[in-house]
């Protein structure tokens, strides 16, 4: 059994186009109650069916469990702006598809629910739609992996962790299990081999709480559990394979090891340090385990915070909240060669390290990714961080072809 198909697959004809499917429009969850043919619920699973998803991932605490990630108690850093609005808009580019577009009707083609873009720490572009406000938290899904890897990466470089250790090392619970002989750098690169589909996770989803579980499930029924059911397939370290239970390994190490759930952690080193506006919050499994693998809320302005200190290389007004090394290994870049191994068709000339996604290409540009069509992207040659949020209707390369190469030719106009 697996999920829902719409989870993977997208007939352009089958959906609604992106007015059609704005959540204002579909009037998603209003009414005292609300009707039946408009309420979006957990238990029913349609939640994450389109065009439904375009209002819950701006709305997921109301559906599911959370915990929250606190901003703490200070004043939020502030932004300087300099608005580039409607220039940015005009600005034409041809797609993978061969069509001439606007910027302004790149977004919407791709069902963005908003984006902001800084230049030298200033927002030079900030727009909204459907159902996301600025206040909101909106579902990063995988994007979450990156504010992991950097966690991982700040404790190994500051000696707290060791690359070469086995994950068994750490959490001796896993001896059993496909990670037992996996070093912490295999998990923190993606290269594990064990007995896991990123096609057919209802396992990690039942277990993780993100999808509800049949009447009849007798599987795992939180992360810890689930993890330890999971094999060995294969030899570690010999190529790139994407698996979204290995942050969860991860954030079990990083538990383990400093004593602070991965909550707590993005709370103390990330949210308060860099004067976040809005609490974030995470889904949690029925235990109460964050999902790091893909379950963080934040707005728009945080995550781009989170973008800017990567760009500044750890700075944040003059305070290294993380290592500058960590900036600089992402710079340089993993094994172009495992990554190519792996097939991603969409991303010729990628690598991966420490749950980033690197280019390799003119502006020095990597990015942290998530399904739907949720991208962080920062390029330091253009001084740029872009910070788009999307319910697409497909799930994995959402709109790359027909908006990235109008975010580079952004960073290239910003570069000049």
């Amino acid at each position: 059994m697996t999920l829902p198909e719409q989870m993977f697959e997208f007939d352009s004809k089958q959906y609604p186009d992106p007015h059609a499917s704005d959540p204002r429009e579909c009037g998603w969850m209003l009414g005292s109650p609300p009707p039946d043919d408009k309420r979006i619920s957990f238990a029913s699973g349609n939640f994450r069916g389109f065009p439904r998803r375009r209002w819950s991932f701006s709305h997921m605490r109301e559906l599911a469990p959370t915990v929250n990630v606190w901003r703490g108690p200070g004043a939020p850093s502030l932004f300087e702006r300099y608005d580039r609005e409607a220039e940015i808009d005009e600005m034409k580019s041809t797609d993978a598809e061969g069509r001439t577009r606007r910027f302004d009707e790149a977004l919407t083609d791709t069902y963005a629910d908003g984006i902001v873009v800084l230049h030298r720490g200033r927002i030079v572009y900030e727009r909204y739609f459907g159902a996301l406000e600025p206040h909101l938290p909106h579902h990063c899904m995988s994007i979450t992996k990156s504010y992991a890897g950097t966690l991982a990466a700040s404790l190994l470089h500051e000696g707290e962790l060791e690359g070469g250790r086995t994950i068994s090392h750490y959490v001796p619970e896993l001896r059993g299990s496909g990670w037992a002989d996996a070093t912490l750098r295999q998990v923190m690169d993606m290269q594990v081999a064990v007995d896991y589909r990123e096609d057919r996770i209802e396992g990690w989803s039942y277990a993780s709480g993100s999808w509800p579980r049949p009447a009849d499930y007798a599987g795992p029924v939180t992360l810890c559990d689930y993890m330890r059911t999971v094999k060995k397939e294969g030899e570690h370290g010999e190529v790139f394979d994407y698996k979204t239970v290995n942050t969860d390994v991860l954030a079990w190490v990083l538990a383990r090891v400093t004593g602070r759930s991965f909550t707590q952690l993005l709370q103390e080193r990330l949210w308060a340090p860099l004067g976040c506006e809005q609490d974030g919050y995470i889904t949690v499994d029925p235990a109460g385990t964050p999902s790091a693998g893909g379950g963080l809320f934040a707005t728009l302005r945080d995550v781009a915070r989170f973008g800017e200190l990567m760009r500044r290389e750890g700075d944040w007004n003059g305070k290294q909240l993380i290592p500058a090394a960590v900036a600089y290994d992402l710079k340089r870049g993993g094994d172009p060669a495992k990554f190519a191994r792996a097939e991603y068709t969409l991303l010729p000339g990628y690598s991966y390290l420490s749950m980033w996604w690197i280019s390799h290409n003119e502006l020095g540009a990597f990015e942290a990714r998530g399904s739907y069509g949720q991208r962080l992207y920062i390029a330091p040659k253009a001084e740029m961080v872009a910070m788009r949020f999307s319910s697409h209707p497909i799930d994995r390369g959402a709109g790359d072809g027909s908006f990235m190469p109008h975010l580079l030719a952004l960073a290239r106009r910003l570069r000049e």
